[in-house]
């Protein structure tokens, strides 16, 4: 009777214990970390991350830079490749490689070696798929020179046709992202980097043709790159890559932007190829939880510059992911707690 009595009372202390560590689950499966590293060049960055609803799969999108390939000077490396993808089966805990999108580019765009970073891939009401990417004529040791963005559609995701070159503010943007706007229509941001790389942003009714604005207000007053657009709890948010961690923006109206106190993922973290800033972000919002995907240079210490130190371990660079956290209109992370991720897939139509 007393051996029971004390199995009992230990089960009561024992069971919370467990409860509290052990994720419920609904909370989804623990996050590979990395998360993903490009098996052909090792230099997965950009992410941006869409559910394929002809595989019934989440897909990754990212540029994938040469960090392994000897014998290239300057920031030569950086160029000359497709943009790859990458699959997961498990609502995003694990990603596996697939291959590079399908795109062809007229020459007078593309090059005779183009060059291509930092899609953006939105499906649009009809069904169809845009990408907006960034496309260099060529491979260059400098970052002195064009690059414009480019609209792509596609019917699966890998196989894209080209719409059209974007008319911008200058002849050197990159990084485009787009988010319907609350009236209707859609918004771009980007980064002109003709202007001490500010945010500017372009509107179009239709996903096709766009019509330059101006510089972002309150947002485009601090040098950037890789904005990101998202709603959550009740908010427009925007990330921007400040190359020492993330800038955090609000907004109400996707009109007039609030810049947070401090930067996310700014100091670096304990996890494998985690100790360095992350940068270039990509949000997925699932439910009432939203995930940040973003990629580190493991071999590099401190912050992030985009500077060539011509070794392997320097220009490699990983995916991670960790969860959003928000608070008081405050959005905070914790890059070396276990990230469980659940990207649920939307409703089918």
């Amino acid at each position: 009777m007393k051996r029971t009595f004390l199995l009992l009372a230990l089960s009561f202390v024992v069971v919370p214990l467990l409860s509290a560590v052990a994720p419920k689950p609904s909370q989804g499966k623990p996050a590979d970390k990395p998360l993903f590293r490009d098996p052909i060049y090792d230099g997965a960055a950009d992410p941006v991350v869409i559910w394929n609803p002809g595989v019934q799969r989440w897909w990754m999108f990212y540029t994938n830079r040469r960090a392994n390939v000897e014998g290239l000077s300057g920031v030569a490396w950086v160029h000359g490749t497709s943009i790859g993808i990458a699959e997961s089966a498990d609502r995003g805990a694990t990603w596996t490689y697939l291959g590079r999108a399908e795109i062809e580019l007229p020459p007078e765009i593309g090059g005779t070696e183009p060059t291509h970073w930092a899609p953006d891939v939105i499906t649009g009401p009809d069904g169809t798929h845009h990408m907006y990417l960034t496309a260099v004529p060529g491979v260059f040791e400098n970052w002195q020179h064009p690059r414009r963005i480019v609209h792509l559609t596609s019917t699966d995701l890998r196989k894209w046709n080209y719409e059209s070159a974007l008319d911008l503010v200058s002849d050197r943007v990159i990084d485009a992202c787009v988010y319907p706007l609350p009236g209707g229509g859609w918004r771009m941001w980007y980064n002109n980097e003709r202007d001490g790389k500010s945010i500017y942003h372009a509107d179009s009714a239709d996903l096709h043709t766009w019509v330059d604005k101006a510089k972002t207000s309150g947002v485009g007053e601090r040098p950037g790159e890789g904005p990101y657009v998202f709603r959550w709890k009740g908010r427009y948010w925007m990330l921007v890559d400040l190359w020492r961690g993330l800038g955090v923006y609000r907004s109400d109206d996707l009109e007039s932007w609030e810049a947070q106190d401090g930067n996310l993922l700014d100091v670096p973290g304990e996890g494998a190829d985690d100790g360095v800033n992350g940068g270039h972000p990509g949000v997925v919002v699932s439910g009432d939880r939203a995930y940040v995907f973003y990629f580190t240079h493991p071999g590099r210490a401190g912050t992030i510059t985009p500077d060539d130190k011509n070794a392997t371990e320097q220009r490699r660079s990983s995916i991670q992911v960790v969860e959003l956290v928000e608070k008081d209109g405050r959005l905070s992370s914790d890059r070396d707690a276990v990230t469980f991720v659940d990207l649920v897939p939307p409703p089918r139509k």
